[in-house]
């Protein structure tokens, strides 16, 4: 075993002739246990609100998502896209219109997207999961089209679930300009009926203004043949999205782009990586604070132990060597206060996850009653690695002052 270690192992566990040093080492300990102990519950929270917001917007957004690069429509029977329509791993596929237009009903009025689909969407989406109501998902039949809309919109229309009148659905005509002196025909005029039921994906941006309908009723609300604004696909068990994604971008070229669940909600995801971020680096400034403990509990130690060193030096020990052993103890110190911080921050996370120790309050005022939380193994490496960087780092210069003066 190297000297320098065995020597700091001796001197940390063993006990030292004035009992405070012993127990300013243990607070040290603990100081950086508790630092580890907050890294590891914080971003543990943020990756489970994280995940939470992604299985939300999971039950709307496809897989995959193909969108143009320029402009906003493409056709749909493009040779490409009916290549990518039949790649093997592709389990189903879905033709896509996204377009605004003003909706009314009895006076109220609201600017919504309107989002047509073909008939196979509830195979290609958990859209099931987020249906509240007493109908079925129906998007149109023989005789009218229906629209299943967001459970905010139904509030700011006035419609209820199931509405007496049909709601009056208004597009600009395409490649015309609004008439000012009758603005009524400059747009297309068409009527969507409920089903009985609306979504809710707690998002405002889906729940406020999305409307869901038939492809064919968007196609002629918006004046469109075979174009379309996406091509959204859902992709085999065992299928790897990255490596799909990739092999269609490179099939498509640089004319369309292809999107996963996490580009597609990039900036709702970003501004939680980066709150992430900034979480990461407070708490690791905490850390810092903590780690000052350590030098104190150093600086009582080396006193304590000149006549130790000055037996070493007689036996032939140099400076570096002096050193070296106070450094590796601080470093002991912090080694055992990440290990205990991580397995008390695991455990009490496991608890959370299983047994909702900490709720959000306001009982079913929240998506979930209880704070969600995700362990994951790179989060624990990343900590792990910065509190012995910072531990290390922090008495590397405090050692060496300390040993020149005191040794």
């Amino acid at each position: 075993m190297n000297l320098s270690l065995y020597i700091a192992k001796r001197y940390l566990f063993s006990k030292k002739s004035h009992n405070a040093i012993n127990i300013i080492s243990g607070i040290s300990a603990c100081g950086v246990a508790f630092a580890t102990l907050a890294l590891v519950c914080t971003l543990s929270v943020f990756n489970g609100f994280q995940e939470l917001v992604a299985g939300l917007f999971t039950a709307f957004d496809p897989e995959l998502k193909i969108t143009a690069a320029q402009g906003k429509r493409f056709d749909s029977q493009d040779s490409l896209i009916l290549q990518v329509r039949n790649i093997p791993e592709v389990e189903v596929s879905t033709l896509s219109i996204e377009e605004n237009a003003m909706v009314q009903y009895k006076g109220r009025q609201a600017v919504v997207t309107i989002k047509g689909v073909e008939d196979n969407f509830q195979q290609l989406t958990q859209i099931d999961s987020i249906l509240y109501g007493y109908g079925n998902f129906m998007l149109y039949d023989e005789i009218v089209d229906y629209g299943i809309f967001g459970m905010q919109l139904t509030s700011t229309l006035g419609t209820g679930l199931r509405p007496i009148d049909p709601i009056e659905v208004y597009a600009p005509k395409r490649g015309q300009a609004v008439n000012m002196a009758n603005p009524t025909n400059s747009f297309r005029k068409d009527y969507l009926f409920s089903p009985g039921v609306v979504f809710a994906v707690n998002q405002d941006k889906y729940d406020g203004t999305y409307v869901l309908t038939s492809l064919d009723f968007a196609r002629r609300l918006f004046d469109c043949n075979t174009e379309i604004t996406s091509l959204e696909l859902k992709l085999k068990e065992g299928a790897g999205t990255e490596q799909v994604q990739r092999e269609i971008q490179e099939l498509l070229g640089t004319d369309y782009r292809v999107q996963n669940r996490y580009e597609q909600q990039a900036d709702v995801f970003r501004i939680m990586e980066i709150e992430k971020l900034i979480s990461y680096l407070f708490l690791s400034f905490i850390l810092l604070v903590a780690c000052f403990n350590i030098i104190g509990s150093l600086s009582m130690l080396i006193i304590d132990k000149k006549e130790d060193v000055k037996t070493l030096r007689n036996l032939g020990a140099d400076n570096s060597l002096i050193v070296r052993i106070f450094f590796i103890e601080g470093c002991l110190i912090s080694l055992i206060g990440a290990f205990i911080g991580i397995i008390l921050g695991i455990a009490l996370c496991l608890l959370q996850e299983h047994f909702g120790l900490i709720s959000l309050g306001s009982q079913g005022g929240f998506i979930v009653d209880a704070y969600p939380v995700s362990v994951q193994i790179g989060d624990v490496a990343l900590i792990f690695v910065t509190v012995l960087t910072i531990g290390c780092l922090s008495v590397w210069y405090p050692v060496k002052y300390l040993s020149k003066k005191f040794i």
